[in-house]
């Protein structure tokens, strides 16, 4: 069997096991947006960690120094707001090649400090080492939530309202732009920000976690096509999507079509939107939408509803059964 037949979480799955059993009480591992540790009274601490590797997650030559910091540290707080956590500190490791530049460091430097300074997380420490390949940024971050008020991908139910907290598929249109070349207008321009400068969802992840309804959270990191299957999995459920409901910007709708993209298929499987995934409680989920509506001045869009185990995710369009013809991002299966 080689690791392309399994992909990324069938990996996961066959490895862990071993690594769950005995925990010590209140204590969570592998299997969610961050791991929980027991900490100081009704407080857990929160551990993340992600790894960037040139080649697979960035092109050097295709993304600043400054933007590709600032991308660093923004992916690991989304994990953070995915829990309804605060984050508190930040650890970075570098696997450097011997032809970057010390001012391209400089600037990689400056671009995760400016979110740093922002969101409050201090860079505490980490490791640097030569790399004989590509270049290799790994963070970890810290943080800090209230028992009661994590939120967990296991929690979702059969007839739960599932919501999204911001527009999908910009980030894999600002990623098909630059392998394309300059953006062309400012709409285009847009999409190459999303998906270098992503924004965690802290604020909305710390509002949903004070709301009892809410059931289960995560961050849409691999697009809604692979992320919500990860709901589906620790939950038991299945999960029905209408994909006319899945929320586009304007900048991709009018993009995908002078450019002849498919965007619903960019909406579902584009990855790295780093807005949040929540199934609600059915008998809750219009007040909680209009709670978010208020708090945060934009829609909590409803995009489906949990179903049960046996039926899996399916799509559906005008009313009617749908497909989708990519699946979303799984580091080790290909198509």
């Amino acid at each position: 069997m080689k690791l392309g037949e399994i992909g990324e979480f069938g990996l996961i799955r066959r490895f862990s096991p071993r690594f769950l059993r005995g925990l010590p009480p209140g204590a969570m591992g592998i299997g969610d947006d961050c791991a929980i540790l027991p900490w100081i009274g009704s407080r857990r601490l929160l551990v993340t960690t992600d790894m960037l590797v040139e080649g697979t997650h960035f092109l050097r030559a295709k993304i600043s120094a400054r933007d590709l910091g600032y991308k660093s540290l923004a992916v690991n707080l989304s994990d953070i707001a995915a829990m309804g956590g605060r984050p508190t500190a930040a650890f970075l490791s570098l696997g450097i090649p011997g032809d970057v530049d010390v001012a391209w460091l400089d600037s990689f430097f400056a671009g995760l400090q400016g979110l740093a300074r922002r969101e409050r997380v201090p860079l505490l420490g980490g490791d640097t080492t030569r790399s004989s390949g590509p270049l290799v940024i790994n963070l970890a971050v810290l943080g800090e939530a209230k028992v009661g008020r994590i939120k967990l991908r296991s929690g979702a139910r059969p007839g739960d309202a599932i919501y999204v907290t911001g527009p999908l598929g910009d980030s894999g249109g600002g990623l098909r732009i630059i392998l394309a070349g300059r953006p062309r207008n400012r709409d285009e321009a847009a999409l190459v920000r999303s998906h270098s400068r992503p924004r965690a969802h802290l604020a909305e992840g710390a509002w949903l976690a004070g709301r009892a309804a809410v059931m289960a959270m995560m961050d849409v990191s691999d697009g809604i096509d692979s992320d919500l299957r990860r709901i589906m999995e620790r939950s038991g459920c299945g999960a029905a999507v209408d994909l006319d409901a899945l929320p586009v910007s304007g900048p991709l709708r009018r993009t995908a079509l002078r450019r002849g993209w498919k965007v619903r298929e960019l909406a579902a499987a584009g990855g790295e939107d780093y807005c949040l995934l929540a199934a609600v409680r059915k008998d809750r989920a219009a007040a909680v939408a209009r709670g978010f509506a208020r708090a945060f001045s934009r829609p909590l869009v409803r995009i489906g509803t949990v179903t049960r185990a046996g039926d899996g995710l399916r799509y559906f369009s005008g009313g009617e059964r749908a497909e989708l013809a990519r699946r979303g991002f799984d580091h080790f299966k290909r198509g």
